[in-house]
C-alpha cells in the first residue's frame, strides 16, 4: 500500500510543480531577455538558487513558512489574511513542497533565455510592421519557436520531480498524514531504515523505467 501512496503523492507532485516552473522560468527568461542596464548581474543572482545545497534551502523555506512566527504568514498578517499551516499542514504541505521548488527555476530560466536568443529578430520586425501587437508577437512567434526548448525541459523537470527528496527528509518527514511521502522517501525508508535492500530495487527499477518511459 506505501507504494501505491509514495507513487501518488510523487505524481500529483509532478503535476503541480512542472507546470509553475514552466510558467515561471518562461517568465523570467523573458524579463532576462530584455534589454536594461546591469542584466549580466541580475542573470547571475537569478542562477545564484540553483546552485544552492538543497538543505540550506529547506531550511530557509522552513523560517520563511513556519506558521506562528513566518516571514510569509507575519506579512499576511499585517494586511488582515491568516495564512496557512504550509508544510505542516496536510491540505498544505505538498503545495508548499511545490512552491518552494520554483526557487530553482532560475536554471531552467537560462536555458529558456537561450532559446530566446535563437529566435530570428526579423520575425518580430515584419510582425511589427504587419500590426501584430506584444501578445501577438508573443503567442505567434515566442511560443511556436520555444517549442524544442519547452519540451527539452518538460521531460527534464518530470524527472526532476519525481525524484523529489531533500526536502520530505529535511522539512516533513514524508508527513503530515504522509502528504509528502514521496516515492525517494519510501525507498529511503524502505533500503536504509529497513534495510530490505532486495525490495528497496523493486522500487528503484520501476523508478528507472518510469524515467525511461
Amino acid at each position: 500500500p506505501l507504494f501505491w501512496q509514495a507513487l501518488q503523492v510523487t505524481g500529483n507532485f509532478v503535476l503541480i510543480s512542472v507546470p509553475l516552473k514552466l510558467f515561471f522560468g518562461v517568465a523570467l527568461s523573458l524579463l532576462l531577455n530584455l534589454k536594461v542596464r546591469g542584466m549580466d548581474l541580475y542573470r547571475t543572482i537569478f542562477y545564484i538558487p540553483a546552485v544552492i545545497s538543497g538543505v540550506a534551502v529547506s531550511l530557509m523555506w522552513i523560517w520563511l513558512l513556519q506558521p506562528d512566527t513566518g516571514v510569509v504568514n507575519t506579512l499576511l498578517a499585517l494586511v488582515g489574511i491568516e495564512g496557512p499551516g504550509w508544510f505542516w499542514d496536510p491540505d498544505w504541505a505538498l503545495f508548499s513542497v511545490a512552491l518552494m521548488s520554483v526557487w530553482s527555476v532560475g536554471g531552467s530560466a537560462i536555458i529558456y533565455l537561450a532559446g530566446l536568443q535563437n529566435i530570428p529578430p526579423h520575425l518580430y520586425e515584419a510582425a511589427k510592421i504587419d500590426g501584430a501587437g506584444a501578445w501577438q508577437r508573443f503567442w505567434r512567434i515566442t511560443i511556436p519557436l520555444l517549442t524544442p526548448t519547452l519540451f527539452f525541459q518538460l521531460v527534464v523537470e518530470m524527472i526532476e520531480s519525481f525524484k523529489v527528496f531533500t526536502q520530505a527528509f529535511v522539512i516533513t518527514k514524508g508527513g503530515p498524514l504522509k502528504a509528502t511521502y514521496f516515492y525517494l522517501f519510501y525507498f529511503y525508508e524502505e533500503a536504509f531504515q529497513n534495510f530490505n535492500m532486495g525490495y528497496a530495487s523493486a522500487p528503484a527499477l520501476t523508478l528507472m523505467i518510469i524515467t525511461l518511459t
